[in-house]
């Protein structure tokens, strides 16, 4: 028996050391060391040895349990280490190599532009000011001294959702609404998409962007109000731009101007914006006494100031959503 018990230690300890894998080592556990394994199977037939040799066989079989125990165990952590490196391994990042970029977006440029808009004139000290786009007949024309047989709304194709409801054609109806409930001083800038039944063509959209503004104050005169849009000008396009006036009409200024700057290398003037010293009339729709108050508005379409800035030769550029175009403008 005692060389039986040798050559079954030797055999658990040889396929406890060759085992891969832990299922492997618990079937191992099981064959020898198990209720029903080989070396219990030897312990329990100790019974049958004479009365003298028991003591020194149950002994060596107990030792051969305890190293066949200690080998499992010592193979068991050993595989769960390798185990674990390899999960360790498999899952880690390879830190020497170098990392993906993740892809940076960007403004649209025409977005760019509203804000640097924006920006330009809340350095001025113009507070920003919004209004809705579904507009009412009367804040969208009658109280900008458009009244309902003026010829003036001709100029302005306009989308009619109702008789008295239309989408704007102009984002003016907010400095009037500002009005009402605020008394000057006021300056203000307001911007926002408007909308004329026009044909889409190189320079014309039915669906555009303005930002409008509007500084009424006692004694505000038209040296304020040049001052004011030839800084615009400087700062958008450069110190040395130049500016011109011209004499101009719209209903709810006068005088009314159109300005220009000079551009490009042939040095051409072009319009950017339309002009002028409220009219008295407007102020009488919200209650503001014109012997006291005088101010100045102006409004000027972003798309333009967008094609001028970036060199885009058809506005329609801007809307058609083509990566290749809007990537340009990071």
């Amino acid at each position: 028996m005692m060389e039986q018990v040798e050559q079954l230690k030797g055999q658990a300890l040889a396929e406890v050391k060759a085992v891969r894998d832990l299922k492997q080592l618990d079937e191992l556990r099981l064959k020898y060391l198990g209720r029903k394994g080989q070396i219990k199977a030897i312990l329990r037939s100790l019974g049958q040895l004479p009365a003298e040799q028991r003591p020194q066989a149950g002994q060596r079989v107990n030792q051969a349990t305890q190293e066949v125990q200690a080998a499992l165990e010592s193979r068991q952590a050993e595989l769960q280490r390798q185990a674990e490196e390899a999960k360790v391994h498999s899952e880690s990042i390879d830190v020497t190599l170098p990392g993906r970029r993740p892809a940076q977006g960007v403004f649209h440029p025409l977005t760019q532009i509203v804000n640097e808009i924006i920006e330009i004139f809340a350095g001025l000290g113009f507070d920003v000011v919004t209004g809705p786009e579904i507009e009412s007949d009367y804040y969208n024309f009658e109280a900008l001294n458009i009244p309902k047989d003026h010829p003036a709304r001709d100029m302005q194709d306009t989308f009619y959702l109702s008789e008295d409801t239309v989408l704007r054609t102009h984002t003016s109806p907010v400095q009037v609404r500002y009005m009402e409930v605020h008394k000057p001083p006021v300056r203000i800038v307001s911007p926002g998409r408007v909308y004329r039944n026009e044909t889409a063509d190189a320079s014309h959209l039915p669906m555009f962007s303005q930002v409008e503004g509007l500084l009424v104050d006692e004694g505000i005169h038209f040296g304020h109000f040049k001052g004011v849009l030839q800084a615009f000008a400087r700062q958008m396009f450069s110190p040395e731009t130049e500016v011109r006036f011209r004499p101009s009409f719209f209903p709810f200024t006068e005088p009314s101007a159109e300005m220009d700057i000079r551009f490009g290398e042939r040095g051409d003037w072009l319009e950017i914006m339309g002009a002028g010293m409220v009219d008295p009339e407007v102020f009488r729709h919200v209650d503001y006494d014109s012997e006291k108050y005088t101010g100045f508005a102006f409004g000027m379409g972003c798309e333009r100031i967008a094609m001028l800035k970036y060199g885009i030769e058809d506005i329609r550029l801007l809307y058609d959503n083509d990566v290749r175009i809007l990537e340009q403008f990071r």
